[in-house]
């Protein structure tokens, strides 16, 4: 049964025994290795899967990256400081340019926005605002160096477009995924869809590099699909991971929930992708 606690500890196992270096992205960024895997965790529901994925990790001598939504069902101070405890790297998962829409006052905010209009402008400004406002609160628990966006699949925003206007690296922030690493070089592998291959249903957790890892035969629908792969000698010598950790459980009826949960949003996220391929968007 795949997206379970032992399935990901067989991964980690996996890949632990190949000859790679198991960075945080805080590392990466730093002093990357030449055989090299970052695990990073977007923490978007239930805190508590990712304490257990922390655990784990911990328990294996591996550490890795969890990012923290500014939102109650992701920001748990508690298992924010505990896996910081125990080793690992603590990062804010950011959704400002959905958040600040959603908060707009004012009924010129709440139309459709022009990007390079003065209201998107100040969106922007709201945007970063909020940005800033939650990463001093994340700041004053743990050390944070490194951002990662939320998808926010529903959102007419890319949250990536607060950085058309500001720099994240002149606040002390080192690193965002979709910025400072280069998918040329790092393979990178996500567990969006609950699915390894769910780019075809995903908005914006992708890269322009999916065709080409495609005609290379890079793609792996199962996580018992990436551990063959690991074993062969078959996986490039960089790569970043994704996890969800909410989507991943021991127990029968949380798992079931979580698959069938994600098999329906899967189909609206496909029809939103239609949608907007076919110029149904904002400008």
């Amino acid at each position: 049964m795949d997206f379970t606690l032992k399935k990901y500890k067989a991964l980690l196992e996996s890949i632990k025994n190949t000859g790679y270096d198991i960075q945080t992205f805080e590392e990466f960024i730093q002093s990357p290795k030449e055989k090299a895997i970052v695990l990073r965790h977007d923490v978007d529901l239930l805190p508590y899967n990712s304490l257990a994925f922390a655990k784990i990790q911990a328990g294996m001598g591996i550490k890795g990256s969890y990012y923290f939504r500014a939102v109650p069902e992701s920001w748990d101070e508690n298992v924010i400081k505990e896996i910081s405890g125990l080793g690992h790297e603590i990062g804010y998962h950011y959704e400002n340019m959905n958040v600040a829409f959603g908060k707009a006052k004012g009924k010129s905010l709440k139309a459709k926005i022009k990007k390079g209009s003065g209201d998107y402008n100040k969106l922007l400004d709201l945007a970063y605002e909020d940005f800033c406002i939650n990463l001093e609160k994340l700041r004053k628990l743990v050390p944070v160096s490194t951002i990662c966006m939320h998808g926010s699949p529903r959102s007419l925003f890319d949250n990536k477009e607060i950085w058309t206007k500001y720099d994240y690296k002149s606040i002390g922030l080192i690193g965002e995924p979709y910025f400072d690493i280069n998918f040329d070089e790092v393979f990178y592998l996500t567990d969006t869809g609950r699915r390894w291959d769910g780019w075809k249903t995903s908005l914006r957790d992708k890269v322009p590099q999916q065709e080409k890892w495609i005609k290379e035969r890079l793609v792996f629908h199962s996580t018992d699909d990436i551990i063959r792969a690991a074993r062969e000698g078959r996986l490039p010598n960089k790569i970043m991971f994704t996890f969800h950790p909410q989507r991943w459980n021991d127990k029968p009826l949380p798992w079931m929930k979580e698959l069938v949960l994600q098999n329906v949003k899967n189909v609206a996220k496909r029809a939103l992708v239609k949608m907007r391929s076919h110029g149904g968007d904002r400008d």
